[in-house]
């Protein structure tokens, strides 16, 4: 491979959708490894909604991507070499310093993949941070029982895939919100008992009432605007709402006006909760229990759509906001 490698940097903030001119690639020269360092060849890269959010100058719970640095976000990789005792070449690590080919970086930054019978890559997926994503929204906010019916919006994404098949297993309806009949098809393979396409159904509203003709008790938001009407409206009593994300607002000039039907979470005396994954960090040895045991029972399976080359992780991150991805969004490193 050489001492130089490309990475993906931000040329320009963008204004609404993010355009392909907003992202540049350029060539670095690697240094060797000094002492407690590693050199780092990333394998797979991971692109996620919440990303544009550090795209805006603007405080936030972490800080925003700068113009002309390269852009961060997860990834696994191959030790090239090192200057730390705890890793050797060949070990397979997670960083957060995707958006690059490969990288020098103190070994404090690294963290060495389990010895999993799973790919490398699922540690950015199933078993990374949408999988947490997944199983502490669901689970620690949402608290669903056995019995109950739980509504989840994008739920043909990494996130939502997760999120649909958790509340299976812990014995819920589901009913899911998805923007093509494929998408559709693909959830009800996984046993999703309803799937509404958004995109094609109409009335959103009417839609969601025939497939929760009894109500909902557990909303998993990965949408908002339209979607979080819809859920106040067929929400039961005591209904809980796991805020996670909003995508259909991400890319909005100006604000938008907030559910005309908010009332509701009075009458019906409702819990909306919004939480960043890295407010459970702490659950990381019970989630990894618990995920990989359901993987290898045959209860929890999920989908990669796959952008090839560095250069294409900018394609692969604005297909995000057009529904271009099945399951986990992830950028393969030539």
């Amino acid at each position: 491979m050489g001492t130089q490698a490309r990475e993906v940097r931000l040329k320009s903030r963008p204004e609404g959708m993010p355009k392909p001119e907003n992202f540049e690639v350029a060539a670095v020269d690697l240094p060797d490894p000094a002492e407690g360092q590693a050199l780092v060849r990333n394998l797979w890269m991971s692109v996620d909604p919440y990303m544009r959010g550090r795209m805006y100058d603007r405080a936030s719970y972490v800080p925003p991507f700068q113009i002309g640095e390269a852009l961060q976000g997860g990834a696994v990789g191959e030790i090239v070499a090192s200057k730390d005792p705890k890793f050797k070449p060949g070990d397979l690590v997670e960083s957060m310093l995707g958006w690059r080919e490969a990288f020098v970086a103190p070994a404090a930054m690294l963290t060495k993949l389990p010895q999993e019978n799973v790919p490398p890559q699922a540690y950015l997926g199933v078993l990374g941070m949408p999988g947490l994503t997944a199983y502490a929204g669901l689970l620690e906010i949402g608290q669903p029982k056995a019995g109950e019916t739980v509504f989840v919006s994008g739920g043909a994404g990494a996130v939502g895939s997760l999120v649909a098949q958790i509340a299976k297993i812990k014995g819920c309806k589901v009913v899911a919100s998805v923007g093509s009949d494929a998408k559709a098809q693909w959830l009800k393979s996984l046993g999703v008992d309803e799937v509404v396409n958004y995109k094609t159904c109409g009335d959103l509203l009417k839609a969601v009432q025939t497939a929760a003709p009894n109500g909902i008790d557990v909303y998993f938001d990965n949408v908002g605007g339209e979607h979080l009407e819809v859920a106040l409206e067929v929400a039961r009593p005591f209904a809980r709402f796991v805020e996670c994300g909003m995508i259909s607002q991400y890319n909005n000039m100006t604000a938008q006006p907030g559910p005309k039907n908010l009332i509701y979470v009075v009458g019906k005396s409702l819990k909306i909760q919004g939480f960043i994954v890295i407010q459970f960090a702490h659950l990381r040895e019970q989630f990894l229990r618990d995920m990989t045991g359901w993987i290898k029972d045959g209860k929890l399976k999920w989908e990669e759509t796959v952008e090839t080359g560095v250069e294409n992780a900018p394609t692969a991150f604005l297909k995000l906001f057009s529904g271009g991805n099945t399951g986990k969004m992830l950028v393969k490193l030539s």
